[in-house]
């Protein structure tokens, strides 16, 4: 099959909605690693009197590891899906917690404007068409020593861990998906993956567009290998940008 990208991608994301948060309830340690992801952004006072975006939100799982690890921050959550954006505002949530329907590379049109201190996207790059695009359009979007953190299927590169990566889709989660009417959507999630960069990769794909100070930082259990904390800082001066 061929990847999903932009109309068909958030088509296929709102049809899998209804039981996202069942599949994701079946991933040993999939929040708690959200939750380490977005403490790993190091930021000060708990986030008291910052602004923070969380970029592809889906169903509110990285919406809530930052409401928790970020107490005082206002979170701003984008999701291009109808449907997933749904699901995670019906959910209870704090005053300072405000959810916007854009897509990632169309975030001005649907008034989401910077200055933000933080951006958190988590699995979202590899399913954008431009990543290069976005990450441009991330960097803008940041106060000069603002931060960015990335949590996103990135295979370390051995072996061992596209075997890996490949038994869980293939062994737990295509099935399930397929149960659900979504076999579509989770083959692309395998291929997706094993299509993107590896996370060394990924890394130089963040200072070459104009971040520094940036960290490779991997997860424990199964992730390992998989997937990756990535945190970049858009610098005090100048953008930072090569070229």
């Amino acid at each position: 099959m061929t990847l999903l990208r932009d109309e068909e991608l958030t088509a296929a994301f709102d049809h899998a909605a209804r039981g996202y948060d069942a599949l994701v309830a079946a991933n040993p340690g999939y929040h708690a690693q959200l939750r380490r992801s977005a403490r790993r952004l190091g930021l000060p006072r708990r986030g008291e009197g910052l602004r923070v975006l969380d970029l592809g939100c889906g169903t509110g799982a990285s919406t809530a590891a930052l409401a928790r690890v970020l107490p005082g921050a206002r979170v701003v959550a984008v999701d291009a899906s109808a449907g997933m954006l749904a699901r995670a505002a019906a959910k209870p949530w704090p005053d300072r917690v405000t959810f916007v329907r854009a897509a990632a590379e169309e975030l001005t049109g649907a008034g989401v404007e910077g200055p933000f201190d933080a951006v958190f996207a988590a699995y979202l790059f590899r399913n954008v068409s431009d990543p290069d695009a976005v990450l441009t359009t991330v960097r803008d979007l940041l106060v000069p020593g603002g931060r960015l953190g990335v949590h996103e299927y990135t295979l370390g590169g051995r072996r061992a861990d596209r075997a890996v990566w490949t038994l869980v889709c293939r062994g737990i989660v295509q099935p399930a998906a397929t149960v659900l009417g979504d076999g579509e959507l989770y083959r692309h999630l395998w291929r997706s993956v094993v299509e993107f960069d590896t996370a060394g990769r990924f890394a130089g794909r963040l200072r070459a567009h104009g971040f520094d100070a940036v960290r490779v930082l991997p997860l424990p259990g199964w992730h390992t290998g998989i997937t990756h904390t990535f945190v970049g800082r858009r610098p005090r001066t100048g953008n930072g940008a090569e070229g």
